[in-house]
């Protein structure tokens, strides 16, 4: 068999090159530099007919095959990985559930504009306790009437907050793991569809990567993707096809790399002689060449598979971690054959090596590839009694009161937010200098991108005085908006506070930011998204604009003296969280002793997690000794003192 690319995925191959290397490469290093979208290269992309080429040309698409596709998110990525992922995440993960599970009306709706590229596509699966476990999924859409109310987040969304559509996942059914997970298309500008930071990444710098926050967005039914319950295997399937669009991103960005390498290597001359010939390079050289040709086999091979409708999972997720493993190495020599002046800010091969570490990472893990390529091979893991499928993960900062205030005017909100810190021994008769360093402070009162202008910091530093607290941030406030130093900002990667009053003034709550506050005794949290991840892992909340509040709890706060020198800081418990009772009625087996517990049902005899002892089939028995449902007593719960 001569395994050999068509004479038309080669002249594709050289338009795509061509255009990259004359529109995107000469502004690639300002891109990366200055964490830019290319808007201009989308409109040329879209222009070319290059944002839908494995789609039918009755939906707008090129009606080229899945190879065709591979190799232009390929020679795109060779000169920008930004640029292959932003291609990628739009074809595979923005457009193909709508194609493949999307029905007429919504394909002409939908799946038109984009396959032209008037619209730009994203993929919403991913949150703070839903990665690699999707099972995990927070986001929530409740049928009322003719639409869906949608809230919640997403997090690490590639190509928003720029992207005009969004196929977002999230549960219908609680309850009963993946199986209640459901898929919507969401449209940019709905009211209560908000967007948080643009994270400032290593790399892919010029790929847009933001979160998405759901308050009330009113869903259309007719916006459903499939029908209730088919999320997980749409998210599934999509991600199948989304592994291919990665490893040839992986590819391209060490095809460059290898290409800037060779070259240098021929011009630099060391001993007499240019580098390239002398054997531990020319040995690397061999090294790279021949993982880049097996990457570059994998990929097409999973690709032609995809094209002619065969199954391609294992294939996929071989080609994605196999791509993205060589690629760290592959770019990881190129740089050494450079040396030092390779790892200078400005010279492409650095700039890969930033940009290949993300796809061992994105569109599951390659430790997630290597099960998916396990099981293909022997099978999944056998189901057990103790399944973990119905646990609920804990907030980042472990337990918390979760006593938000989100009724009743501003000032009654206020005033029950005091009333309950003084309750619990807070004292605002002192004070602190607000420029005590973050570790040391006794209470902090930090402001996120929520507070808005720079003049608005004035409410926090009024906010701190009266609370007696010093003055901290989110990162972007400190990094980005410049509002105060870097030694001020808190989280994972700042200053961790581990006192015991953390007032959060519009911020949302990222993960590195919550991971930075989890020893707090107290956490408060003040912000306009009630669906804000803050609130989830803080004790006091308000709901409402930081405008609004800070001036009223700032006068809450004032006794109307100077405040005294606050005494040494003396660390508080934190209160002990009652555990909720179970909602669930157990059942006791009398043959064996067996207990049903409808929290994880009998996943191997195909009762789902959620399923009442009442709803279980007249001819299930017990798994253990074979007794009927007769058999079974109810367990009585012990009544609370």
């Amino acid at each position: 068999m001569l395994y050999q690319t068509t004479e038309q995925h080669e002249e594709l191959r050289n338009k795509i090159r061509a255009f990259a290397e004359e529109e995107v490469k000469p502004i690639a290093f300002m891109l990366d530099k200055n964490n830019d979208f290319p808007y201009d290269m989308v409109k040329e992309l879209a222009k070319m007919g290059m944002m839908g080429i494995p789609y039918e040309k009755k939906y707008g698409g090129a009606g080229l095959d899945v190879i065709s596709y591979a190799i232009a998110v390929e020679e795109l990525a060779r000169v920008d990985g930004g640029a292959g992922v932003i291609l990628s995440a739009h074809t595979s993960l923005g457009t193909y559930p709508i194609y493949a599970f999307g029905n007429e009306k919504q394909k002409k709706k939908y799946l038109v504009p984009l396959c032209k590229g008037e619209k730009l596509g994203a993929f919403g699966l991913t949150e703070t306790n839903a990665g690699s476990d999707a099972g995990g999924t927070e986001t929530t859409a409740v049928l009322e009437g003719d639409h869906y109310v949608l809230n919640g987040g997403k997090i690490f969304i590639t190509n928003a907050p720029i992207a005009d559509t969004y196929v977002i996942f999230a549960v219908t059914t609680p309850g009963i793991g993946t199986k209640g997970i459901s898929a919507f298309i969401v449209e940019k500008g709905w009211e209560g569809f908000d967007f948080g930071d643009h994270y400032d990444k290593m790399g892919i710098r010029s790929s847009s990567t933001a979160e998405l926050v759901f308050n009330d967005v009113k869903v259309p039914k007719e916006n459903l993707l499939g029908n209730e319950g088919q999320g997980f295997k749409i998210a599934m399937a999509t991600l199948d096809g989304g592994r291919i669009g990665i490893a040839a991103q992986a590819l391209g960005i060490a095809q460059g790399a290898f290409e800037h390498a060779v070259e240098y290597s021929k011009e630099r001359v060391q001993f007499g002689i240019p580098i390239a010939h002398q054997q531990i390079n020319s040995f690397k050289i061999a090294d790279m060449a021949t993982k880049l040709r097996c990457a570059r086999f994998l990929i097409y091979s999973a690709a032609e598979l995809k094209g002619h409708h065969e199954p391609y999972g294992m294939e996929s997720a071989m080609a994605k971690q196999y791509a993205s493993d060589i690629a760290l190495e592959v770019v990881n020599d190129a740089l050494q054959i450079y040396g030092g002046t390779g790892y200078l800010k400005g010279m492409e091969v650095e700039r890969a090596y930033r940009d290949a570490k993300i796809c061992t990472i994105y569109e599951g893990t390659n430790e997630i590839q290597r099960v998916v390529i396990a099981s293909h091979i022997i099978g999944k893991p056998p189901k057990t009694e103790s399944s973990t499928m119905m646990q609920q993960k804990g907030p980042i900062t472990g337990q918390r009161k979760k006593m938000i205030f989100n009724s009743g005017t501003a000032q009654e909100r206020v005033d029950n937010l005091v009333e309950s810190l003084k309750n619990d021994g807070y004292d605002f008769t002192i004070g602190i200098d607000p420029m005590t360093p973050i570790t040391l402070a006794d209470r902090v009162v930090s402001a996120g991108k929520g507070i808005g202008p720079q003049k608005n910091m004035k409410l926090i530093e009024d906010l701190a005085y009266q609370a007696g607290a010093a003055i901290g941030s989110s990162r972007p406030v400190a990094e980005t908006l410049k509002y105060l130093p870097l030694n001020r900002y808190v989280g994972m990667s700042g200053q961790k506070f581990s006192g015991n009053l953390y007032i959060a003034c519009g911020i949302s709550g990222a993960g590195q930011h919550l991971k930075g506050i989890r020893e707090a005794t107290t956490i408060v949290a003040i912000n306009k998204s009630k669906n804000a991840p803050i609130f989830k892992n803080a004790d006091y909340g308000i709901v409402g604009d930081v405008l609004e509040i800070l001036p009223l709890l700032t006068k809450a706060l004032d006794n109307g003296e100077a405040k005294k020198q606050a005494p040494p800081a003396v660390k508080m418990h934190k209160p002990t969280i009652k555990k909720e009772a179970s909602p669930w009625t157990s059942y006791v087996c009398n043959g064996c002793g067996y207990e049903y517990d409808p929290a994880v049902g009998d996943p191997e005899n195909g009762i789902a997690p959620g399923t009442t002892f009442e709803n279980l089939p007249d001819e299930w028995v017990c798994p253990i000794c074979g007794e009927s449902k007769a058999a079974f007593v109810e367990v009585q719960k012990e009544e609370e003192e």
